[in-house]
C-alpha cells in the first residue's frame, strides 16, 4: 500500500503518525486485543449501481464529489475492489453473510423480485454482519436499501437488524414512494408515507439516526445503503418525469449524462450530511466509515478504463469504488492494490470490533484488518464468480483472468490489459486449461444455477452498444 503523492493536512498527518505509533507499540498482535479496545462504531455506506469513475477520486472529470474525495483523503482507497456479483441482491447477499452468495438460495436470484421462489430470501436464522455485531454489544439499523427478500417470510429485523427504514426491493422512484407507489417507503416492517426526493430522505434518517446513537453511548452499526444512482433516471428537479413515466421504474426512454450527474452529486453531499454528523456529536474519531458500491454501473455511468457494465462479468460490470477511513488506525491519503471483495467486509467488521463469524458458517471472504492496519505488500487472491444471463463464468487468479460469456471463452491479464481486449487463450492454453479446471472444482460446491431462464437486462434491443447481445424468445 503506497502513500499518495500531494500535501497532507495538519490532521492527516497526526493521523498517519497515530497509526505509525500504533503498528509499533504492536497493535494486531497479543498486547493489545480489538475486544479490549473501545469498540469502533461503523458506517457502511453502499451506493447502488455505481461506476468504478463515477466519483471524482476514482477518475470523474466531469463533475466533483467531495465528500466520497474527502473519505480517499483520510481513508484508505482501494484500487482493485470487486463486487460480489455484476447485480443487486446477490452481491448484498455475500455482504451480509461473508461468503459466496451462491450457497444460499437467495444469492441465486439475479434479482430477487415479486416473481422469485418463495424461498428467494436471507433465512432469518443464518448468521449476518448485524446479528454477529448485536451479541457483542451493537445496535444496528439499517436505512436504504434492503433486496433480500420480502414480507412475511424475510425482513432486516428478521436478520440482526433493530431498526429499518427504506425499500424492500430492488428500485424505487425517486418521488413517488408512498402507499400508493410500486415499491413503498417502510418504517421497520409497516408502510409510511414520506414526500420528498429518495435520497434527501435516506440522508435525513441518516443523520437522526447517528444523532440518536450519540445520545445511547452505545456502539453502533449503521448500513446505509442508498438507492441512487439506480434507475428511474430521476434527479432533485425532475418530478415532473416522476409523474410522466407512473412506477416503469426501469425507464428504458428517459434519463441524460446531465441527469446522471444530479444523482451522484445529490448522492455525495447526502454523504457529506452524515460526515458532518458524526463530526458534529464527536463519533467520528471511533468510527469506521466504509463506502462502496454493490455493483459496477450502466447506461450513464463511467467505469473507465474498464469495458462492460452491470449484469456483465468484465471488469465493468465488477469493478466498484471501495474506501474506508478509521481516523489513528487506517493512514490517511493511502492507496492499496489489494484485490478485495464485498464478502470480505463481513470478517474484517467483525475483527474490528473484536469478534468472529461462527465456525459452522466459515467465511469465504477475507479479514482485510491486517491489510488496513500494517499495509503489508499486496498478496493473490484468487476468486470466483458466475452469472446465469449469458452463462458467464469468471476466475481471477493473481493477474490472470478466465471469462466466458455467451459462449465466448477469454483468458486476460487484468493487470497489464484493465480493457480485456487482449485474449491469451491460445497463447497460454495450461494457464486457460488450469484456470476452468479450478472453476468447475469451485462450482462443484456451490448450489446449481436455476433452471429458470435468464435474460440480458443489456440486450441489444434496448442499448444500441449491444448489437450482438439477444435475449431468448
Amino acid at each position: 500500500m503506497a502513500h499518495v503523492q500531494g500535501t497532507f493536512t495538519r490532521r492527516q498527518f497526526i493521523q498517519a503518525a497515530a497509526v505509525g505509533s500504533l503498528a509499533l507499540t504492536g497493535v494486531g498482535s497479543s498486547r493489545l486485543s480489538w475486544a479490549q479496545a473501545v469498540k469502533p462504531n461503523i458506517v457502511f455506506i453502499m451506493a447502488d449501481d455505481l461506476g468504478y469513475a463515477d466519483v471524482s477520486c476514482y477518475g470523474q472529470r466531469d463533475y466533483t464529489t467531495p465528500n466520497v474525495d474527502r473519505l480517499a483523503i483520510e481513508g484508505v482507497k482501494f484500487t482493485q475492489g470487486y463486487a460480489n456479483s455484476a447485480v443487486c441482491s446477490p452481491t448484498r447477499t455475500a455482504l451480509i453473510t461473508g461468503r459466496y452468495q451462491y450457497r444460499l438460495a437467495a444469492g441465486l436470484e439475479e434479482t430477487i423480485n415479486l416473481q422469485s421462489p418463495k424461498n428467494a430470501g436471507l433465512p432469518p436464522g443464518h448468521p449476518t454482519l448485524p446479528s454477529l455485531l448485536k451479541k457483542v454489544g451493537y445496535a444496528t439499523t439499517l436505512v436504504g436499501k434492503w433486496h433480500l427478500g420480502f414480507l412475511p417470510d424475510f425482513s432486516p429485523l428478521k436478520s440482526g437488524y433493530d431498526h429499518f427504514f427504506g425499500i424492500w426491493g430492488g428500485a424505487s422512484d425517486y418521488f413517488n414512494h408512498g402507499p400508493g407507489s410500486p415499491a413503498p417507503l417502510y418504517e421497520d416492517e409497516l408502510p409510511i408515507e414520506r414526500h420528498g426526493y429518495m435520497t434527501n430522505l435516506l440522508g435525513d434518517r441518516a443523520v437522526q439516526t447517528v444523532e440518536a446513537y450519540a445520545r445511547s453511548k452505545e456502539p453502533f452499526l449503521l448500513s446505509l445503503h442508498f438507492t441512487a444512482p439506480h434507475w428511474p433516471w430521476e434527479g432533485p428537479d425532475d418530478e415532473a418525469e416522476s409523474k410522466r413515466i407512473k412506477g416503469r421504474l426501469r425507464h428504458y426512454d428517459g434519463g441524460t449524462q446531465k441527469t446522471y450527474i444530479t444523482k451522484v452529486q445529490s448522492l455525495d453531499a447526502n454523504i457529506g450530511r452524515v460526515l458532518q454528523a458524526l463530526d458534529v456529536q464527536g463519533l467520528a474519531e471511533n468510527t469506521i466509515v466504509i463506502f462502496t458500491s454493490d455493483n459496477s454501473g450502466e447506461r450513464f455511468s463511467k467505469v473507465w478504463p474498464f469495458s462492460g457494465m452491470k449484469s456483465e462479468l468484465l471488469e465493468g460490470g465488477l469493478r466498484i469504488p471501495a474506501i474506508v477511513r478509521w481516523p489513528g488506525r487506517v493512514a490517511a491519503g493511502s492507496v492499496s492494490e489489494q484485490v478485495m471483495i464485498s464478502m470480505d467486509w463481513m470478517p474484517t467488521l467483525l475483527a474490528a470490533a473484536g469478534t468472529q463469524m461462527e465456525s459452522a458458517y466459515p467465511p469465504d471472504g477475507e479479514n482485510l484488518l491486517p491489510t488496513l492496519i500494517s499495509r503489508p505488500a499486496p498478496h493473490p487472491r484468487k476468486l470466483y464468480w458466475r452469472y446465469k444471463a449469458g452463462t458467464q463464468r469468471a476466475i481471477r487468479d493473481g493477474d490472470w483472468k478466465y471469462l466466458r460469456i455467451a459462449g465466448n471463452e477469454f483468458l486476460f491479464d487484468v493487470v497489464k490489459d484493465q480493457r480485456e481486449r487482449a485474449n491469451y487463450k491460445d497463447r497460454e492454453k495450461d494457464v486457460i486449461a488450469r484456470l476452468k479446471a479450478d472453476w468447475d472444482a469451485w462450482n462443484s460446491t456451490i448450489l446449481p444455477e436455476r433452471s429458470a431462464p435468464a435474460t440480458y437486462t443489456n440486450a441489444g434491443e434496448l442499448l444500441a452498444d449491444h448489437y450482438g447481445v439477444t435475449n431468448p424468445k
